[in-house]
């Protein structure tokens, strides 16, 4: 009996991790910000389609990364990285009208 108990202590903690990733990857609403998968496209296109229907430049606010790993850590210091906008003209066309930097 211990064996079993010891197997089945040892697959749940082997669990834990993988359910707290599944959770924090998949279990956030549209509206709560960028997800851990997105990409800079799909997150101003899931912030911009979402039930608030927010606006390109709160999207964007939402979305950009910033060169400190968006930690509080060097915020002061912190510079954003151009969005990444690859094969998203229309995307490309917001960010150069509102002043957001980016890549093609």
């Amino acid at each position: 009996m211990p064996h079993s108990k010891q197997s089945a202590r040892r697959g749940t903690t082997r669990l834990l991790p993988l359910a707290a990733l599944a959770l924090f990857s998949t279990g956030c609403s549209k509206e709560m910000g960028r997800r851990i998968n997105d990409t800079d496209v799909s997150c101003l296109r899931a912030q911009m389609s979402g039930e608030s229907r927010v606006s390109f430049p709160i999207a964007a606010n939402t979305c950009q990364r910033m060169s400190n790993g968006n930690l509080i850590f060097g915020a002061k210091n912190a510079k954003p990285i151009p969005l990444n906008l690859k094969d998203a003209p229309d995307l490309q066309a917001q960010a150069a009208e509102y002043g957001y930097t980016y890549t093609r």
